[in-house]
């Protein structure tokens, strides 16, 4: 593993936290809490984990992987932290954030070969539009 991306930044962008994505995050999430899903609430509080959705605002030039040559096929989601130094934004706050390589290690995977989960889904394509 190329531990010389440590540190690299993206280019910083913009993501602003909006009413209707806070409330189709929070229903996503089975939240019921009325900060988040209530209507009518223009400054809803976001859930703590909304700003993962910020990955949907960033382009090419946001990320901080450069020319890093990953095996994408062996890449896991090890863990993700949010802090706050006050509230979680509320609707309509405009933020600019910026990606950021905090540490690379590596660890051993499971060398036995042994299926250790699946994970299956079914998706359904209609004839027409709803409402067609």
């Amino acid at each position: 593993m190329d531990t010389s991306i440590e540190g690299n930044r993206g280019k910083p962008f913009r993501v602003v936290v909006e009413e209707g994505k806070v409330r189709e995050f929070a229903r996503a999430v089975k939240s019921s809490n009325p900060a988040y899903v209530a209507e009518g609430q223009p400054q809803a509080t976001s859930p703590v984990t909304f700003l993962a959705s910020s990955a949907f605002w960033q382009d090419p030039e946001n990320s901080p992987w450069g020319d890093a040559r990953l095996n994408w096929e062996r890449i896991l989601h090890g863990e993700q932290e949010f802090v706050f130094p006050g509230p979680p934004p509320g609707a309509g706050t405009e933020l600019t954030a910026e990606a950021r390589i905090d540490r690379v290690y590596e660890k051993e995977g499971d060398g036995s070969g042994a299926v250790v989960a699946e994970a299956r889904s079914t998706i359904i394509e209609t004839s027409q539009a709803p409402g067609s």
